[in-house]
């Protein structure tokens, strides 16, 4: 390996934080890459990396190495965008992650027509709800529902989708129709937990601490709930269309402006984006639409995506 390659492992090591993880994105064995970064300190004269029995950390000389050693290995990115061109861009390693109920409709369907468009990818796709750490878990981009907390990444916002109240044709036989937000503090209310997270359904003029007999931190749970006539759930439109379409579930207080959920790609910031991130990311956004083609097939009047 030359000092290029070097340089390359001790920038996956540094941002990875572990050699274990680095060795696995290089496809390298973990003392290969041990010994890769010892030499480049050989070389330098100078130690880069400070190794504890817990974790490792950069000394400030590894610091300011560190963010050199990105510089060139972005220039060089950049410099190969400039001059090449075409399929050959789309390939290497893409690591994807995504929320799992919206990854089985809406995500892992596009991630399949995406490798047979461009063959020369070898994809990753994890599917989960936990909050994964894009740098320190390795992936390229991760797709978020929600709001965002602060942080080093690049957001995209690709669509957005609203929140439906709905049940099943049977339960609103039995139980009434709701007529505005108060009334549904005398319904059986589903209820989606997110961690510790106060999960009160919030209207202009109220806030609802909904009460029932299900909660679940799994949307799919509380839409076949919904279906069973069990409850009203609140549920974010790309899991409730088709089963609206099909007369499974019922919306109500449709007159009620409704709440928005934002669709973002996420990816660590960087001068250059690599191509097949890129390219990813664009699908992505053509294919589910502003507003998204789910809400359009519904007929569901659009919100400003503004």
């Amino acid at each position: 390996m030359n000092q290029l390659d070097h340089i390359a492992a001790f920038v996956k090591v540094a941002e990875l934080g572990s050699y274990t993880r680095a060795a696995e994105a290089l496809d390298l064995s973990r003392t290969r890459v041990s010994r890769i970064v010892m030499a480049l300190e050989e070389t330098l004269g100078v130690r880069l990396i400070q190794r504890t029995t817990r974790r490792l950390h950069l000394t400030a000389v590894g610091e300011r190495y560190l963010a050199h050693a990105q510089a060139i290995l972005q220039a060089l990115d950049e410099a190969a965008a400039d001059v090449g061109s075409g399929i050959s861009e789309i390939s290497g390693r893409l690591r994807i992650n995504g929320p799992m109920s919206f990854g089985m409709r809406h995500l892992s369907p596009l991630v399949a027509r995406f490798m047979v468009a461009y063959p020369g990818l070898d994809v990753r796709l994890d599917l989960s709800d936990r909050r994964v750490d894009l740098l320190e878990e390795g992936y390229d981009v991760a797709i978020r529902i929600g709001s965002l907390p602060d942080s080093s990444l690049v957001a995209r916002r690709l669509t957005r989708c609203q929140m439906l109240f709905c049940a099943s044709p049977a339960y609103l036989e039995t139980h009434g129709v709701p007529a505005n937000a108060e009334a549904l503090s005398h319904h059986r209310c589903l209820r989606y937990r997110s961690g510790l997270a106060n999960n009160d359904w919030r209207f202009e003029n109220m806030t609802l601490t909904p009460q029932g007999p299900l909660e679940s931190n799994n949307g799919d749970v509380l839409t076949h709930a919904a279906e069973a006539g069990i409850g009203i759930a609140h549920q974010p439109s790309f899991l409730v269309t088709e089963s609206i379409i099909a007369g499974r579930l019922v919306q109500v207080l449709p007159q009620i402006p409704p709440k928005m959920l934002d669709i973002h790609a996420i990816y660590p910031a960087r001068r250059f984006l690599p191509a097949k991130v890129e390219r990813f990311i664009e699908v992505l956004a053509d294919a589910w639409g502003s507003p998204p083609h789910w809400e359009q097939e519904m007929g569901l009047s659009p919100i400003s995506q503004q």
